[in-house]
């Protein structure tokens, strides 16, 4: 246990980031209360388990491992990816030390970068925020419905000044109507139809879709990895996927314009141990990228929750809809923002081939 490393257990418990201790065949001794939270597990499930099956590293850390053990040196590993299974992959600074007369005991401490990198709402909140916007537009439509009619018969028998006003009612329960009419379709669990999809096809049809419209001030670059292979995914969900996020990068630049990069690429790591929510490796991955302003800081840990926008007239509804049809799809979406840079980056499944393909 932690104590015989010599540690107080008052402070072991306040250390604010994640800490796992490690022995001499890597498996889990000991973590505190923030790596639980990072795990997303509790210390008594975790304790005795692997510790390179639980965390997903993007880096090669065997030959620097043993090294570091064997001469009892600490080892330091720079803006490394790190997964859970549970949560999006996040960059960090690994801290590898010995524990001194620990018997090949490690102590790994996770240091996130300073950048937010945010990971999507845990399924739970999210099947509880869906459950109060079905309710909520269920309830509020009815009696919009109502003030709509009133108000167009109010406006039957009024002067053309007075009637200005009935109509702008009439308008802006229209609008909320259209807004709930979002809110449900948010609502919609609906599961998505897996089959093997060319994410390129959907990138392009994505992009060509913005260049005739909200996106046409802005100039779409595409940097794809032509050797892709297809996804297990949901074509017409990543496509709204796809179209949301670049909606986002182009009002997000406004009138300035601005470069919305599209990227592709396979990740090797992903591909080496099962990481997503359902045990599967997600090694495909796409970077919606633009040069705009970033996120604003105030919403940035928050930023795939529904209701929050960075836009005065926002509906907060956009990530959240593109989090839960990635959460359907058993893949990951982060957010990595900074002023100047701001890339929405997915983790999906590759499409496994049929028995007898060539």
């Amino acid at each position: 246990m932690i104590a015989e490393a010599a540690f107080d257990e008052a402070i072991w418990s306040a250390l604010p980031a994640p800490v796992i201790v490690i022995d001499a065949a890597d498996r889990i001794v000991d973590l505190n209360p923030a790596a639980e939270g990072f795990m997303n597990q509790s210390a008594r499930a975790l304790r005795g388990e692997p510790v390179w099956d639980r965390l997903a590293v993007d880096a090669p850390l065997e030959s620097g491992l043993e090294r570091a053990r064997r001469l009892g040196t600490p080892l330091f590993v720079n803006d490394v990816d790190i997964g859970t299974g549970s949560s999006a992959p996040v960059q960090c600074t690994l801290h590898i030390a010995p524990l001194q007369g620990g018997q090949g005991r490690m102590l790994l401490l996770i240091a996130a970068r300073d950048f937010a990198l945010r990971a999507q709402p845990s399924a739970s909140s999210a099947r509880s925020a869906i459950g109060m916007a079905e309710m909520l537009a269920h309830e509020i439509k009815n009696p919009l419905a109502g003030i709509t009619g009133a108000a167009q018969l109010l406006g039957m028998s009024l002067g053309a000044q007075d009637r200005e006003l009935t109509d702008l009612i009439v308008a802006e329960t229209r609008r909320i109507v259209t807004l709930l009419d979002r809110v449900e379709q948010f609502g919609n669990r609906a599961g998505a139809q897996l089959v093997p999809t060319n994410l390129h096809d959907v990138l392009d049809r994505a992009a060509r879709s913005a260049a005739l419209g909200l996106g046409a001030h802005m100039r779409i670059e595409k940097a794809y990895d032509p050797s892709l292979p297809p996804a297990l995914a949901d074509p017409d969900q990543m496509l709204q996927v796809a179209q949301n996020l670049i909606h986002n990068a182009a009002d997000a630049a406004g009138r300035a314009g601005g470069t919305i990069t599209l990227r592709t690429y396979y990740e090797q790591s992903y591909n080496k141990r099962p990481i997503g929510a359902s045990g599967q490796s997600l090694p495909l991955q796409i970077e919606v990228i633009d040069d705009g302003p970033g996120l604003p800081s105030e919403i940035a840990a928050d930023i795939f929750a529904p209701f929050v926008s960075g836009r005065e007239n926002g509906t907060g509804l956009g990530l959240a809809l593109v989090s839960k049809i990635i959460a359907d799809h058993d893949g990951w979406i982060a957010v990595d923002s900074r002023p100047g840079r701001t890339a929405f980056r997915i983790s999906l499944p590759q499409a496994r081939r049929a028995k007898g393909d060539s």
